[in-house]
């Protein structure tokens, strides 16, 4: 069962509930989309009692066969577990809601004020540990999804395909049909590969219809690409934002990206309010509305599409497969990111130094990111006033 058997209250309240819970949420989870889910389940599981441990388990599993932000759907899936449709809009929203407003906010900031010596000064010092995070990340991701040689042998493929600039969508659907044929075999691979891979079709049109002309239909359909192809990390977000909107585009300098990076790491809630920031560097306050709506929204969809179902989708062997390709195609991504990433957060040898003592105080010692942000920042800081 999903709920608990004690008698409901008033949808009114349920959704006041809800609300409540998911901006309380969404301003204190720090740490990623595990620290999110960890909190999401005390919560709701051990304290509030509205769903089952068994239950939710299922629903994490499941999220995980399909693109969009773990944390998020979750969020959206209990908000319609435990007040229908009304609570699947305002569960997301309210958790992503606070993620978005404090990253307007930074980039409101970091446009006025980031031409200071200050402010330079500290993103010298956060970008190096944004490096080391984002490589952390990778190998973690690396060492649960690259499990024997054939998704090694395809991550490296995926490598390749990227640093030579071929689209990420493409990498992404390949190497998914990929797992299919090397997991569910070639007999299930046609026509369980056109089903897996047809909803992520469309998501090929914006990246043609993407120009420097019109900003804001281009960010929307970009966003809106994002969201709906982003499987295995958050961090793929910005795989995309460096092909496209850095790389293609030039509406964004790579500095400027390891910067949103940052900020992504700095701000509670889902690593993918970093589209807020993002969205204000290249057409102001609009932009980042837009921006917002359109990465989260193939969330709402996937989540209303799938409502009660979405437990019985973690036994879903075909999808299984493709996931596991998917994955290994997301870390060389990641991998592609990383290296762009390093021209920029490792100018200089000091640079470097923070890099390397945040890699290691993240995986010999697993600390918070949060920590490691304010600690470069506060470093930025005291290299700034030594050595002006």
């Amino acid at each position: 069962m999903a709920a608990t058997s004690v008698p409901a209250p008033p949808l009114r309240q349920r959704l006041w509930e809800v609300a409540a819970l998911f901006l309380k949420l969404g301003t204190i989870s720090f740490g990623g989309p595990a620290a999110h889910i960890a909190l999401m389940e005390a919560e709701t599981v051990r304290r509030r009692n509205w769903l089952t441990r068994e239950y939710f388990l299922d629903m994490l599993s499941a999220t995980n066969l399909v693109p969009g932000p773990n944390a998020t759907e979750m969020a959206i899936h209990i908000g319609y577990l435990r007040a229908g449709w009304p609570g699947l809009l305002v569960g997301g929203a309210a958790f992503m809601l606070p993620a978005a407003l404090i990253s307007g906010a930074l980039a409101w900031l970091y446009v006025t004020y980031g031409s200071l010596p200050q402010v330079g000064a500290i993103f010298y010092g956060i970008n190096p540990a944004i490096l080391a995070i984002v490589v952390a990340a990778t190998y973690r991701l690396g060492k649960t999804a690259i499990r024997d040689w054939r998704l090694a042998a395809l991550s490296a493929a995926c490598l390749a395909a990227a640093l030579l600039g071929v689209d990420q969508v493409v990498v992404l659907l390949a190497a998914g049909v990929a797992g299919i044929l090397l997991y569910a075999g070639p007999w299930r691979a046609g026509a369980a590969s056109l089903v897996l891979i047809a909803p992520g079709l469309p998501a090929l049109l914006p990246a043609g219809a993407l120009t420097a002309q019109d900003r804001l239909p281009a960010l929307a359909l970009f966003f809106l690409k994002v969201g709906a192809l982003l499987f295995g990390s958050g961090m793929v977000l910005f795989a995309f934002i460096q092909h496209d909107v850095v790389n293609r585009l030039g509406w964004l300098t790579q500095r400027q990206l390891v910067d949103a990076i940052a900020v992504g790491q700095m701000t509670p809630g889902p690593v993918l309010s970093s589209a807020t920031f993002i969205g204000y560097l290249v057409s102001g306050w609009a932009g980042a509305v837009v921006a917002t709506i359109a990465v989260f929204l193939p969330s709402f969809f996937i989540t209303a599409l799938l409502g009660k179902y979405l437990p019985k989708v973690r036994n879903w062997a075909l999808g299984q497969a493709f996931l596991k390709g998917v994955n290994a195609a997301v870390v060389a991504l990641i991998v592609a990111v990383a290296i762009g990433l390093a021209r920029s957060a490792v100018p200089d040898i000091p640079a470097a130094a923070i890099a390397a003592a945040s890699l290691v105080l993240l995986l010999r010692y697993r600390a918070e990111t949060w920590w490691l942000v304010a600690g470069g920042a506060a470093l930025g800081l005291v290299r700034l006033l030594l050595f002006g």
